[in-house]
């Protein structure tokens, strides 16, 4: 007897119904709305007088341009989470020994200098792009172990020494030229760093979604064997990810070294954990192969207004690297239930 065929019935998964419900507001607010409701609460706080000189210009600007430091050193260290890989730690003493290097040789010329900064910069992301991409060192492990290397190098050449651009050339323009990475405004409006940042934001965010290598390292960091039989060079779209990190970074250790106008060990500290902050809150889980450029510029905005509102309110430095660190805790933890929710537990 012929029975009639039945259509099968759409059941919504399970796991779907159960993902948190934080983290679907958030999926649908966006991390720009995020900002926006900081940008509210300054205004009422300022209201209220607990805090001055919120809404203002200048210190909008003061806040965009702390924001694009942050964002270009977070938008390369996306790469490296996105691959799968959590975190480069050695970001803070890429960024100090590209300025030391920079400053140290801007008697050579200006163009000059700042490309043996970035070479160095990239020197030492290519040593992490092999030892991690190709020996497939533990991450975290390998890349504090080059910043302590790193740091040994910048004690043992320098001897704790502070590099400073007048006194390594009395070439006026060259030092105007370095004072100018940071301080360099369009129509008195758009510093350098902002320009940089946008224009890293971009090209992250083409690279990711329009180009061949942003499909390998999106399939790379969810599934490396996955990844490495559907034949990609999973050694190579690793490395690439740490070149394009130690790249932004040293990009960020010139604008962080013209700011400060002295080239020395501590330019950098604390940026790999306010970087890899930015990376999660804007949404690239530490899985990897999940996440926006986009959104992780807009973390960046959103850890540069907490800052700015805490620093006008009179919270303290220690008491700021306190509350971050437990933002990224609630962040991290509400990213890896909801990832287990649906059905991976590799967050």
């Amino acid at each position: 007897m012929a029975t009639a065929e039945t259509k099968p019935i759409d059941v919504p998964d399970a796991r779907y119904l159960r993902s948190n419900r934080l983290s679907r507001i958030v999926n649908v607010a966006g991390i720009y709305g995020i900002a926006v409701l900081f940008i509210v609460a300054g205004a009422i706080l300022q209201s209220l007088g607990v805090i001055n000189n919120f809404m203002t210009t200048r210190n909008f600007l003061n806040i965009i341009d702390a924001v694009a430091l942050l964002g270009i050193v977070a938008a390369g260290m996306a790469f490296v989470t996105y691959s799968g890989h959590y975190a480069d730690l050695s970001v803070p003493t890429t960024m100090a020994l590209t300025g030391i290097v920079t400053v140290e040789l801007l008697h050579y010329g200006f163009v000059p200098a700042v490309l043996a900064g970035l070479a160095v910069g990239l020197l030492i992301g290519a040593v992490n792009a092999v030892v991690v991409g190709r020996f497939r060192a533990n991450p975290i492990i390998w890349t504090l172990a080059m910043s302590y290397v790193t740091m040994g190098v910048i004690r043992l050449v320098w001897v704790n020494r502070q590099i400073y651009p007048d006194v390594q050339t009395d070439n006026i323009r060259t030092i105007a030229l370095f004072d100018g990475i940071f301080r360099l405004r369009l129509f008195n409006v758009i510093s350098l760093p902002v320009l940089l940042m946008i224009l890293m934001m971009l090209a992250g965010h083409f690279v990711l979604t329009h180009t061949v290598y942003g499909a390998q390292l999106k399939l790379t960091g969810s599934a490396r064997r996955t990844a490495t039989f559907s034949g990609v060079n999973a050694e190579r779209v690793i490395g690439i990810a740490f070149l394009i990190a130690a790249f932004a970074a040293a990009v960020g250790g010139l604008i962080i070294t013209s700011l400060s106008r002295v080239g020395a060990w501590y330019n950098g500290t604390g940026y790999e954990f306010r970087a890899v902050t930015a990376v999660v809150i804007g949404g690239v889980t530490l899985a990897g192969g999940r996440g926006t450029i986009i959104g992780v510029i807009g973390g960046a905005f959103v850890i540069g207004l907490m800052n700015n509102i805490m620093t006008l309110i009179g919270i303290g430095t220690f008491s700021q690297d306190m509350i971050r660190g437990a933002i990224f805790i609630l962040v991290v933890g509400i990213n890896a239930k909801s990832l287990r929710s649906l059905g991976r537990d590799d967050a």
